[in-house]
């Protein structure tokens, strides 16, 4: 498993040292019953996972509800404590740094460099807090600016992200649902992070405001040089954002790709499913493709099935698909792919379901 993983690495690396390598990552909740509270199973959110992003790059883990991307990315930022596998953050020294086992005390220096975006603009905000509580909170608690540049400097990241800095003494209701993810944006940037991971970020804004936040978040990533990594269902926004894309199932990759080989040329079923799916506002393009239902219901990852996880739901499943899991490996050009027969198949793709910004 380590040799994949370093040939994967290498790859992926393009000559350039990967920001965050992520190897073999586990994360299991147990399942409790009883009076006792005894744990009679486990809940594999997520299965093994392995994948590094490059400085400057934009990663989107993609998949279903449940499939475990927002577990991934709150296991990264050590919201979680994984149940096994390595993260290797690599600091502006150059040398990296296991943040898996680390103590929270341990943690705080980096907690500084990866920095997160939440989902919902309006509970990730304390109502009871003005903007400049709000923003100024991470510098506080991490003592990273003189309280007397404080406000100055709040009112800078209020401009950075299209905001007035005269807001800074309102309070969060007072804000749309866009104006609150630009708070949370300017927040995550308080310490000058290296690497974001936004958990559906534009999932909860209308489709204007969605198409405003996604070009700040790219401004944002040129002039300040981060890192992404982009967790979401919505491909269309994972194929404006993205430069290559990892397709989540059950806890498990199954296609990792960049974004134009993923659309044009997906290897996996799964991929093949999630991009038929997506709404297409050419009514001819429409008619021409059909969506490819799946059948059957998602995976219990307290109880996965044998084999393929896919396999009780993928149309082209055969009998080694019941019985042996296949590996994520690459079938050419740093397309990665975790299915027995990624070569045979010729599988649909898309002609651009990017949105229209």
């Amino acid at each position: 498993m380590s040799a994949h993983l370093s040939e994967m690495s290498t790859i992926s690396a393009n000559g350039a040292a990967p920001l965050l390598e992520v190897n073999d990552l586990h994360m299991h909740f147990p399942i409790r019953r009883g009076f006792l509270r005894r744990v009679v199973g486990h809940v594999r959110a997520v299965s093994g996972i392995s994948f590094s992003i490059l400085p400057g790059e934009t990663l989107g883990l993609v998949g279903e509800s449940g499939c475990g991307k927002t577990t991934a990315g709150r296991c990264i930022l050590r919201a979680y404590e994984p149940t096994s596998g390595r993260i290797l953050y690599r600091q502006p020294d150059g040398k990296q740094v296991d943040l898996a086992p680390l103590s929270a005390q341990e943690l705080k220096p980096y907690r500084q460099q990866i920095r997160m975006i939440f989902q919902d603009p309006y509970s990730s905000l304390n109502p009871r807090m003005t903007v400049l509580e709000l923003i100024s909170e991470p510098m506080r608690i991490n003592k990273t600016v003189a309280p007397s540049e404080m406000q100055d400097r709040v009112a800078l990241l209020l401009r950075k992200v299209g905001l007035r800095p005269e807001y800074m003494r309102r309070y969060p209701h007072a804000f749309s649902g866009g104006e609150r993810q630009r708070l949370g944006i300017a927040r995550a940037l308080a310490l000058d992070p290296h690497l974001v991971v936004a958990d559906e970020a534009v999932s909860a804004l209308d489709v204007s405001v969605r198409a405003q936040i996604l070009n700040l978040l790219q401004d944002l990533q040129e002039e300040m040089h981060l890192t992404y990594l982009f967790v979401s269902h919505d491909l269309s926004v994972i194929e404006y954002l993205c430069d290559r894309v990892a397709v989540m199932y059950v806890g498990k990759i199954v296609e990792l790709a960049t974004t134009d080989a993923l659309f044009s040329q997906p290897k996996h079923p799964y991929t093949e499913a999630l991009i038929s799916a997506v709404p297409k506002p050419n009514p001819l393009l429409r008619k021409r493709k059909q969506r490819i239902v799946l059948e059957g219901e998602v995976a219990d990852p307290a109880n996965a099935p044998s084999g393929c996880y896919f396999h009780p739901r993928c149309r082209y499943a055969e009998a080694r698909c019941t019985a042996e899991t296949p590996e994520l490996r690459n079938v050419g050009g740093g397309h990665y792919v975790a299915c027995h027969f990624a070569e045979k198949l010729t599988l649909r793709g898309a002609e651009s379901v990017a949105l229209d910004v």
